[in-house]
């Protein structure tokens, strides 16, 4: 597999969010009750609001073989929003690469810590790249209760 990561560009906005919503139908179905699932990756959500919140961030985007395989997005407060690999892209090391080049960008930046809030699907993937769990968390989105954690790490030099 040839594996490349490169930056978001706004044409990537449709294929992240179906990547997006056919991860968590397919992966984080695991963890989480249809119910769950449907509120989440929802065919609902607006196409110009997810392009929207790209911007300002830092988002790495992940290629296997010239597919989009994978992406991540660091706020520049250090916050990790929206991190998905492809249902068909798992355990292909694409995460890590793709935590990697966030981990870049944030000592670039001059971030000394990273959080992000976890699924319980992601946390062993987390917890496999130094984050430690901070506190459980209970979100409501679409009306519609999850469990995640609240994990960070330190970033050294």
């Amino acid at each position: 597999m040839s594996l490349s990561i490169r930056p978001f560009r706004i044409a990537d906005a449709p294929a992240l969010l179906a990547l997006f919503r056919d991860t968590i139908r397919r992966v984080n179905s695991r963890d989480y009750s249809p119910e769950q699932i449907t509120a989440w990756a929802s065919d609902e959500i607006d196409e110009a609001a997810w392009a929207s919140r790209f911007e300002g961030r830092f988002v790495a985007v992940a290629e296997a073989d010239g597919r989009i395989a994978g992406f991540g997005e660091l706020e520049p407060n250090g916050h990790i929003d929206r991190f998905f690999v492809s249902a068909d892209h798992q355990g292909l090391g694409i995460g890590r690469a793709l935590l990697e080049a966030i981990e870049v960008e944030a000592r670039r930046i001059g971030l000394r810590q990273l959080d992000a809030d976890v699924s319980l699907t992601a946390v062993p993937f987390f917890e496999r790249r130094g984050f430690e769990t901070r506190s459980p968390q209970i979100v409501t989105l679409r009306g519609v209760e999850f469990h995640n954690v609240k994990m960070t790490r330190a970033l050294d030099g």
